[in-house]
């Protein structure tokens, strides 16, 4: 570990906005672990996926929200909110990236859509270690206890071994009290989906609109992955990349000679 004149820099952001629980809680985890500076959306953000604010002007304002951190909001979008705590903020990279703590799952195909989770990834492309954090919990007053127990001891193991420089994880963290978790699983992403629907509905005015609906169905049976481990009282972590290659195909392609 660093000694304390050489902290590591913890960047911290979210994507369900600068006064939720859920970054509060990701604070309290790392704080004791190195210099935390905060950079999040001023307002929620979720499912903006890896959104970046191209068409109009970000605003950038610091706030003394957290005692003794250095925070600030942003209009834009978690993306934003790394890219703009690297270039104008911190003025380098930082040591780690954390991203959350989400209010509910971001497991199997949530990764996708995930705002927490592509803040992380953007730190990762910039060769930033990072994590993201969910709780499996969408409350706001929802208990984050495990999750600052785990978080902390997740952060803190990335920081005493130098792994990847391109490391990102996905951390989703079972909503039941800290003694019933039986630990944490390295786990795979599980095939899993959303049948959509849009719920049809009138407004005050007549005009129809609609609202978002769906079913999570779990299509995989393998027993190494995320959801299956959290249905059983796990921690679960899954390795993830950026690189979208299917390589396999890849190699299929050329074998066949299809496209000359």
């Amino acid at each position: 570990m660093a000694t304390k004149k050489e902290q590591p820099i913890i960047l911290i952001t979210n994507d369900d906005g600068i006064t939720a629980p859920g970054i509060k809680n990701l604070i309290e985890a790392a704080r004791t672990l190195g210099k935390v500076v905060v950079v999040a959306p001023d307002k929620a953000q979720s499912g903006m996926g890896h959104a970046i604010t191209i068409g109009t002007s970000l605003r950038m304002d610091k706030v003394d929200m957290f005692d003794g951190i250095e925070a600030w909001q942003t209009s834009g979008t978690p993306v934003d909110c790394v890219k703009l705590a690297v270039d104008k903020i911190l003025h380098r990279k930082p040591d780690l990236c954390i991203s959350g703590i989400n209010h509910g799952a971001n497991h199997s195909i949530n990764v996708i859509y995930s705002g927490t989770m592509s803040a992380a990834m953007e730190a990762s492309i910039e060769s930033i270690p990072s994590i993201g954090f969910s709780l499996l919990d969408y409350k706001y007053d929802a208990d984050f206890t495990a999750a600052r127990f785990y978080a902390n001891k997740i952060i803190k193991t990335v920081l005493a071994n130098k792994l990847d420089k391109h490391l990102l994880l996905n951390v989703n963290i079972p909503s039941i009290p800290k003694k019933e978790i039986k630990g944490i699983k390295i786990c795979k992403q599980a095939y899993a989906k959303y049948k959509e629907e849009f719920d049809e509905r009138i407004d005050p005015h007549g005009k129809k609109y609609y609202w978002l609906t769906g079913e999570f169905i779990n299509f995989d049976t393998a027993e190494d992955t995320d959801v299956l481990a959290l249905q059983n009282n796990y921690v679960s972590v899954v390795p993830v990349q950026f690189d979208l290659t299917n390589y396999k195909l890849k190699k299929l392609l050329e074998k066949k000679k299809l496209f000359k």
